[in-house]
């Protein structure tokens, strides 16, 4: 029995989530059916994470087992040739046998993209939440700053998948501007449900003098969901980047 880890990219916007479900279209149950015509046998993925309905991923990683001899070096254009062109794997290595691409990975990244124009453009719909009104982006970047470190992030959590903790650890925390665009980067060693998603809306809220940047502390403490900003649409999201100890025998970086 193999390991093989794939390096993938796509649009979610079609799709109902990384996840497989019975009776959606999924990114993973996309994959698996022609993972599983090309392998003649059952595919079953791990993937680096559980993307909902809506969010892209410019980088992902999955892995899976398998008794077939294709090279993996094959595999990428085997499997875009059966599947839409909203997905794309990019690139596939034999791993170690311990290796999973959800419980090796040490830190992913987020990048959420804001249109900040007064008048919306439909090219955007897909990729960018368009917010019309003016960011204080300075009282962002100070709000931000707040997030970084080890917390309880209880309170950028929704209701969903249950976790033994919500414990988390931000390596950084950046609110960038290239006008017409803003864009939040987020990472952690894993994120919560819709946690990248809420921590954008508090940003948000903190724009708009909802909340004073220097209420971020005492908001985790508090760890009420309701204290902190809205959980934003999932179209502006990202996953950008993915790091593992051994770069995952070269799809990712170290």
């Amino acid at each position: 029995m193999k390991n093989i880890a794939i390096r993938l990219m796509y649009d979610g916007t079609k799709y109902h989530g990384w996840q497989v479900q019975k009776s959606e279209d999924t990114v993973a149950g996309t994959l698996e059916s022609a993972l599983s015509k090309i392998n003649e046998q059952p595919v079953k993925l791990s993937g680096c994470g559980r993307t909902d309905t809506g969010v892209h991923a410019k980088v992902y990683c999955a892995n899976f087992k398998t008794t077939s001899t294709i090279p993996p070096e094959r595999l990428p254009y085997a499997v875009n040739a059966l599947i839409p062109s909203d997905i794309a794997v990019q690139s596939a290595v034999y791993v170690p046998d311990d290796f999973d691409a959800n419980l090796s990975c040490v830190k992913k990244e987020y990048t959420y993209k804001i249109f900040n124009a007064k008048i919306r453009n439909p090219f955007y719909n897909n990729s960018a939440y368009f917010y019309p009104h003016t960011l204080d982006i300075e009282k962002m970047k100070q709000a931000a700053k707040h997030f970084v470190g080890t917390n309880d992030f209880a309170a950028m959590r929704s209701v969903g998948t249950k976790t033994k903790t919500s414990i988390r650890t931000v390596h950084w925390f950046e609110v960038e501007e290239n006008e017409p665009f803003v864009e939040l980067r987020v990472c952690a060693n894993g994120f919560l449900y819709n946690m990248a998603r809420a921590m954008v809306g508090t940003l948000l809220y903190v724009s708009e003098g909802k909340i004073f940047p220097n209420d971020i502390p005492k908001l985790l403490e508090n760890k009420d969901r309701q204290q902190a900003g809205p959980t934003v649409p999932p179209n502006g999201l990202f996953l950008t980047k993915l790091w593992y100890k051994d770069g995952a025998n070269g799809l990712f970086e170290k």
